[in-house]
């Protein structure tokens, strides 16, 4: 299976028609959906050449294509993988046109030898919405139990 280098996607991967994205709550609703489909080449084909990723099960920076990918794919690979958004939490600001900052928490599941766990993340996004892969930078991090 051939790849192409540059954008960390399979050429014989066929990606489902992703919505337009005119706006961060589009944008989230879509990565979002990809995640709970176990779609990893929809959730990577959101993802700019030079976007950077600071992932929720890992404790290294993602700086290329071939990284996010390569966690992904694993992710992706969990049993009842799914994702969802604490909608309350969720703030968005228009830094200029069609760049945007989002933040939130979201809620992991999936199952660990056969138990499925819960996994509770804040989460950063910076988009660019003229781009076709509009995330430019990932922050997400589980909530550490308080004191």
């Amino acid at each position: 299976m051939a790849s192409q280098r540059s954008s960390g996607l399979s050429a014989a991967s066929p990606l489902r028609k992703a919505p337009m994205i005119d706006s961060p709550e589009t944008f989230l609703k879509t990565w979002m959906a990809a995640i709970n489909g176990n779609e990893c080449e929809n959730v990577l084909s959101l993802y700019s050449e030079n976007a950077i990723l600071f992932p929720t099960f890992s404790n290294r920076q993602l700086d290329s294509p071939e990284k996010i990918r390569t966690y992904f794919e694993a992710l992706t690979q969990r049993e009842e993988l799914s994702i969802a958004l604490h909608e309350k939490t969720l703030a968005v600001q228009h830094i200029r046109p069609d760049l945007y900052s989002m933040t939130g928490i979201y809620c992991w599941r999936f199952a660990v030898d056969g138990e499925l766990l819960s996994f509770e993340a804040r989460f950063s996004f910076l988009l660019d919405l003229t781009k076709p892969r509009p995330i430019l930078h990932h922050h997400t991090s589980q909530i550490p139990r308080s004191f």
